[in-house]
């Protein structure tokens, strides 16, 4: 025979704790219909007591009301607790009232004679302001609070919902976190919904000792008079000291159990304990403890008025005024350190873990030993004029490049130094330590001796001579160029050279939401509809290939919108990009207003026309150049180039806008930083000097 399923209780659980529950309740309800001795009545009222107590403990010290989800049943059961003790006192007191005030137990008993001082008239009026301050003012407060609050958290749970599903989907939390949330947010919803019911068993408590107390009053009376032979003035006596005193061993929990439900009603969005939400509150603003000190020293000099209680607590909250602010500075400091602490060892853990080897910097400066020590006094330099370099590339070129990181490498040459763009090394040099670099291109030399080199950056003829030179060089009138500025000039234009790489999607998203609002909806429309925003990142990505600036986002978003309808090919919408942007191309090339062109002579213009492939519909769908004509090109471009550029001065190559992107990928591949412009992108206005032509 197969056995049945073992049950496992929860971890924590003690076995039997559900039946020992479930006893509890029942016994409550066995007090509605069965006579207890009165010693079991003074347990159940001292327990009702300690009962209400803890519920307003805990109602005290926990950290939101959420923690104490079940005080919905909780109140019910307390309330029922005082209601099965209710009808216990009364059947006990109209069955024994004539035996005289101890026959409902001592508690009773107690508290009749304590609050009463022997005279049931103060007692009825103890037991009436109990009754109202409970009724009236906590009770009813806390209802109201309590309506409110369940209104509008149901209100609320459409918009969090949404909320948490938009956290969810942009990535800010997982599934867990996500499904965490929802679960609070259903659980608040019961829980102001059952306290908004629970508030109301408060209310009808109140109600029903009032009415209980009235009939133990008049019911005892009656009996008294009628089946025991007591007088009128003995019976009421008797009867009113026994009822009033059940009425407030009764009122006193109930009103406990008010208090803790309207304290948890009215935390509201506060979180923490309720002294650490009322008292921090209320002391966390010294000047206001100021005010009423001062306020307390001229009640305590007006005549008339008691002069001790109101200069004690001025003084107290005068003291609290001074020492206040010096408690919260000494534990913000302390709270600093500590998360100081907890950052360098994150830091230090971070820098230890495999994860942290697996990253990459975008931008990496790598340097020799050597170059490393030489460079050492000058880091700070160093790191300054990084900065600075990041903010001209963010004002010429219209986006902020990553940081740029210098380490120190002992598998490099001694003197040499790298520079790698996302791990990978993009350009090196051998750096002359202690010595200056002078470019001299194709003019002059110095008369001081020194190596003919080249400089790094741009491959230029140069000298580098002893730094024991440098004021001679300067006499001479040369610009002696030290180890840092050799560097910098090099990582700047290897950084010019890599702008694609360096352009990220999250820098495309960050450059979007910096436009206005009409701008961002129309690349929203235009990524939406035409197409992605990685095609507008591929877009940026041709511009920059080109070293020409995006710094006016808007115009290239219009000229994008313009002809993304028509056409998928990124390299034609650039190309209709550039002729829009014309004036701005060509002011950022001019020399002093003048543009100097080289040509592409007719030769070349007919060679390169030729090489088009054309479709039947006359779009260009392949460059066939034939190999020798690319090499005899490649010859004459070189030389002519070369020449003009030993001369030192700016200048652009023209041809025709079909051609355009094609000569530009063989002469990038000769001279990278030459720019080619087409005939149509040579803005009105703008100063034009030919140099001459490549033919």
């Amino acid at each position: 025979m197969a056995q049945p399923p073992a049950i496992s209780l929860p971890k924590g659980t003690f076995q039997g704790r559900d039946i020992g529950f479930a006893l509890g309740i029942v016994s409550i309800l066995c007090i509605l219909f069965l006579p207890i001795p009165a010693f079991l009545i003074d347990m159940g009222l001292a327990f009702s007591i300690a009962f209400s107590v803890l519920i307003l403990m805990v109602s005290l010290w926990i950290q939101r009301p959420l923690d104490f989800s079940s005080f919905p049943t909780v109140l019910l059961i307390s309330t029922m607790i005082r209601l099965s003790l209710n009808i216990a006192t009364t059947r006990v007191i109209l069955s024994h009232g004539y035996e005289g005030h101890g026959a409902a137990g001592n508690v009773i008993a107690g508290f009749s004679g304590l609050v009463m001082s022997g005279d049931f008239v103060i007692g009825l009026i103890v037991f009436m302001i109990l009754i109202t301050v409970n009724f009236i003012v906590i009770t009813k407060g806390a209802t109201r609070i309590a309506e409110v609050g369940a209104r509008f958290t149901l209100d609320a749970i459409p918009g969090k919902q949404m909320s948490i599903d938009a956290d969810l989907s942009a990535g800010i939390i997982d599934e867990k976190e996500a499904q965490h949330r929802r679960s609070e947010l259903e659980q608040e919803s019961s829980f102001f919904g059952a306290m908004d019911g629970a508030s109301k068993f408060v209310r009808g408590d109140a109600i029903a000792g009032l009415i209980i107390t009235a009939i133990n009053i008049f019911g005892g009376i009656i009996i008294g008079y009628f089946r025991h032979g007591m007088a009128v003035g003995e019976a009421a006596d008797v009867f009113v000291k026994l009822s009033v005193g059940d009425g407030i061993v009764t009122q006193v929990p109930a009103l406990i159990v008010s208090l803790a439900a309207g304290l948890l009603v009215s935390r509201g969005g506060t979180i923490g304990s309720t002294d650490q939400a009322v008292v921090n509150q209320l002391s966390g603003y010294p000047r206001a403890l100021m005010v009423a000190s001062v306020l307390m020293g001229l009640l305590a000099l007006m005549p008339g008025l008691p002069v001790v209680p109101f200069t004690v607590l001025g003084g107290i909250m005068a003291f609290g005024s001074w020492f206040i602010p010096r408690q919260l500075a000494a534990e913000n400091k302390v709270k600093r350190e500590a998360e100081e602490k907890k950052v360098i060892q994150s830091k230090e853990a971070e820098k230890d873990s495999v994860k942290n080897v697996l990253k990459t910097s975008e931008i990496e400066l790598a340097l020799g030993k050597q170059v490393s020590t030489r460079l050492l006094g000058a880091h700070q330099e160093l790191a300054f004029r990084v900065g600075k370099m990041r903010k001209k590339f963010a004002t010429q070129y219209g986006f902020v490049v990553p940081e740029i990181k210098v380490s120190d490498d002992i598998s490099i040459p001694e003197k040499g130094y790298q520079i790698r763009i996302h791990g990978t090394t993009v350009a090196s040099n051998q750096l002359r330590v202690g010595e200056v670099l002078v470019v001299t291109g194709s003019g002059r030399k110095p008369s001081v001796p020194g190596d003919e080199i080249r400089e790094p950056a741009f491959g230029m003829p140069a000298v580098s001579i002893l730094e024991t030179f440098q004021e001679d060089l300067k006499r001479e009138g040369f610009h002696p160029i030290d180890n840092v500025s050799v560097v910098l000039t090099h990582l700047s234009e290897v950084i010019r050279n890599n702008l694609p790489q360096l352009l990220s999607y999250k820098d495309v998203k960050i450059l979007i939401d910096r436009l206005d609002p009409e701008y961002k909806k129309l690349a929203d429309e235009i990524c939406s509809s035409h197409m992605s925003y990685s095609g507008l990142q591929a877009v940026l990505k041709l511009l920059l290939a080109e070293r020409v600036s995006i710094r006016n986002l808007h115009l290239i978003l219009e000229a994008v919108a313009e002809l993304a309808p028509h056409v998928r090919k990124t390299e034609q919408i650039v190309e209709h990009v550039r002729v829009r942007m014309s004036q701005q191309l060509c002011g950022d090339l001019a020399d002093n207003g003048t543009l100097r062109v080289l040509r592409l002579g007719p030769k070349w213009d007919l060679i390169f026309h030729q090489a088009l492939k054309r479709d039947p519909k006359g779009e260009i769908i392949e460059f066939d150049i034939d190999p020798r004509a690319l090499e005899e090109f490649s010859e004459q471009a070189s030389k002519v180039i070369r020449e003009f550029m030993d001369r030192g001065l700016p200048f652009v190559l023209v041809t025709s806008p079909e051609t355009r992107s094609y000569v530009r990928m063989i002469i990038e591949r000769l001279f990278a930083t030459l720019p080619v412009l087409s005939h149509v992108e040579l803005a009105k206005g703008i100063e034009i000097k030919i140099l001459g032509s490549i033919s």
